[in-house]
């Protein structure tokens, strides 16, 4: 017996030897292994800080990819099986909620209007102006969202071109007529847009009509009521306008400016350092996700899925078309069915439509100073540096394979033109807002 446990014990120290001899070469190829994959298999294994977030969404067709990410399972297939993807009133709700966080009973990051991190992260909407420092980790889509209008308008050919509006609203205000156009959230995307077509035809949004905030579930029911001429937002609400025969679309913002940015995947900053890992897990879910509402075999499932009781609440066929790339204008004079290849369709991953590109973070920043929104001296590249983290982006798609080929070369998509004519050169934003007829600046 004795002889037994004496060669266990001889056996066990040349393990022991072998061990101490080979250890600095298998920490030296860990070593090795972690330097050539720092955010990889290494990084993967020891999975998220944590179980989950809550993400805030409005009811809007571009919040599709955060939806799908949780109905298919992509944020649990990443390490976050507790994912929390909650509806929000409005955007000033998504903001309160984002000041909040999660410690507060608010939400982590959100389906967001792009211009928003910016101004939350500058203080210029939250309160008492206090700064609270976010990320835009992608965008979610570019195209998708229109300009409708009032019935009242129907047969005067307004289209991209509202001059004719111009004659009616300057004849409706001599009249004393209360004069509004509605838009989402001061600063945002949808006032961007319905500012630009307007400005662009002569029309003062803030003298010659009120630009006023509804949130997007309400525009179809103001519209109804006569509370305003016109409104710009993303589906279902314009779709809905046209099947409840209230107004029709003048346009399709894909008209104003051919894959224009919309909305992003905002995050706290504060929570995005604590929690690279899970941060990364939510990128990739999310790009995952928008790889597959891309898609025209899924759009159909897509749009039932997201119209549905647990998210939006409206008929589908309020969504199903326009995402498909059908489109009725309602004006009873335009239908375009133009499929998977058409420059008005909304778009989540395909033409780099996912990739946070500063350029056009930094025209939102431009249009902002413009309208008065930020001031004149904004320090714009400090603030773009400080908000976007493509970098991130860049460091999720490469964990899902995406080949450096696929990827965008520049964080710049370069000159930008507008129906109007006007061009946008990011690399010289004071000429564009010097050849602007109409600003606060």
């Amino acid at each position: 017996m004795r002889k037994d446990v004496n060669k266990q014990s001889r056996k066990l120290a040349v393990n022991r030897r072998d061990l101490l001899k080979t250890g600095a070469g298998v920490a030296g190829l860990l070593a090795a292994a972690k330097l050539a994959f720092p955010s990889g298999a290494f990084a993967q294994a020891a999975g998220p800080e944590v179980k989950g977030a809550r993400l805030g969404y409005i009811a809007l067709t571009d919040a599709s990819p955060l939806i799908i990410a949780k109905e298919k399972g992509l944020f649990a297939k990443y390490g976050l099986p507790d994912m929390s993807i909650e509806k929000q009133a409005s955007w000033g709700a998504t903001r309160d909620n984002l000041e909040l966080g999660e410690a507060g009973g608010g939400i982590t990051g959100a389906h967001i209007l792009t211009p928003m991190p910016y101004l939350i992260s500058s203080g210029k909407v939250t309160k008492n102006n206090v700064k609270l420092p976010m990320y835009i980790l992608a965008r979610l889509n570019t195209n998708g969202q229109a300009i409708s209008v009032s019935k009242n308008y129907a047969g005067m050919g307004v289209t991209t071109d509202a001059k004719t509006l111009a004659a009616a609203f300057k004849k409706g205000k001599a009249e004393g007529k209360d004069l509004k156009a509605a838009m989402t959230f001061p600063g945002g995307t949808h006032d961007m847009w319905i500012r630009y077509w307007l400005s662009a035809s002569g029309i003062d949004p803030d003298k010659d009509i009120a630009t006023i905030v509804v949130p997007p579930p309400q525009m179809v029911a103001n519209m109804k009521v006569n509370a305003m001429e016109a409104f710009c937002v993303c589906e279902p609400w314009n779709l809905q306008l046209i099947h409840q025969k209230i107004g029709f679309t003048a346009l399709m913002t894909g008209e104003l400016w051919k894959d224009h940015p919309e909305k992003s995947l905002g995050l706290r900053a504060d929570w995005v350092d604590k929690n690279p890992k899970a941060a990364k897990a939510i990128l990739m879910a999310t790009q995952e996700a928008q790889m597959w509402c891309d898609k025209m075999e899924n759009k159909e499932e897509m749009c039932n899925i997201v119209g549905g009781r647990d998210w939006f609440k409206v008929p589908v066929k309020d969504i199903l078309d326009r995402t498909q790339g059908t489109i009725d204008y309602g004006d009873g004079n335009r239908t375009a069915k133009v499929g998977v290849e058409s420059p008005l369709m909304m778009k989540f991953w395909r033409d780099h439509a996912s990739y946070p590109f500063q350029s056009h973070e930094l025209w939102f920043l431009i249009e902002n100073i413009r309208w008065g929104y930020q001031p004149a001296d904004l320090d714009t590249a400090a603030l773009v540096k400080q908000v976007n983290r493509e970098d991130l982006w860049r460091e999720a798609a490469k964990g899902l394979g995406v080949s450096d080929a696929d990827l965008p070369k520049s964080t710049s998509r370069g000159k930008e033109t507008f129906f109007d004519g006007k061009v946008f050169d990011p690399a010289d934003p004071s000429a564009y807002l010097k050849s602007l007829a109409i600003a606060r600046v």
